[in-house]
């Protein structure tokens, strides 16, 4: 098989300062690359790691950036909304909105968002679903309004029928077929509201970003390869194809984290 190669082997560097969102538990190893794939979500992405050092750990305190602390949280929250969506092939897209003043309780919003999907999931639909939901602030003083995704046709009046709180929209992304391409555009939709929602309004303490039914979370298949295109050959072979798309941290001036990768299949 025929995989695009990028940069080079064991690269020098320092030890890692960027977390890479893939939930894998790495144990003491030697240096080499380790990548966590996501079949169902067509992606893949890892960073190298240098020989670990037992008895080191960190030190729990403030952050030194808090501004760049937020950010990264808001870079993860994005990377796990998108791996969820694509993963699930969320391609449906709604909106519920509040009438009158609107709502401005964030507490308040999430007991009335768990109570519409939980009547959606025995009322409307019969059996547990996956979807993702997302808050976020009005550009006017009308309060709280929340982005959703899911992954089959709901109609509009069964939404109505479940939200007496307004106003819902839902809108299908690409011709339905459940495809990686739409499902990546719905998931794209949504993250980026993840960190825009809180740009101007600082969130409740306790509160997360999104909200997502359980019991969907992507399976992850964790990879070693002694180079980056060692690890990246054997995700491919896993995937039945080379990528679509590659990226590396030697193509980023500006990186100042462990070296990095990330790949994409297409269907």
């Amino acid at each position: 098989m025929n995989v695009p190669l990028i940069g080079s082997g064991a690269p020098k560097g320092r030890r890692p300062s960027l977390e890479i969102a893939t939930k894998l538990v790495v144990p003491d190893i030697t240096p080499g690359w380790v990548i966590g794939l996501y079949p169902d979500a067509g992606e893949a992405a890892g960073t190298f790691h240098f020989r670990s050092k037992p008895g080191r750990c960190a030190t729990p305190g403030p952050a030194i950036d808090p501004d760049r602390a937020s950010s990264e949280a808001a870079r993860r929250a994005r990377t796990k909304v998108r791996r969820y969506g694509v993963a699930n092939r969320l391609d449906r897209l709604g909106t519920l909105t509040y009438r009158g003043d609107g709502l401005h309780d964030e507490r308040q919003l999430r007991r009335h968002i768990a109570h519409v999907f939980k009547r959606l999931r025995y009322e409307v639909i019969g059996e547990p679903f996956p979807y993702l939901w997302v808050p976020e602030w009005h550009k006017t003083d009308h309060g709280l309004h929340v982005h959703f995704a899911v992954d089959r046709y709901i109609e509009q009046a069964a939404l109505a029928t479940v939200w007496p709180h307004g106003f819902v929209h839902i809108k299908r992304l690409g011709d339905g077929a459940g495809t990686l391409e739409s499902a990546r555009r719905a998931a794209g939709y949504v993250g980026k509201y993840v960190g825009k929602s809180f740009e101007d309004h600082e969130r409740s303490p306790g509160l997360h970003r999104y909200e997502c039914a359980q019991g969907f979370a992507p399976k992850v298949e964790r990879i070693v390869g002694r180079t980056r295109e060692e690890a990246i050959a054997v995700a491919s072979e896993r995937m039945g194809r080379a990528p679509a798309r590659l990226w590396s941290s030697d193509d980023a001036e500006d990186w100042k984290g462990s070296p990095a990768v990330w790949a994409g299949w297409d269907d």
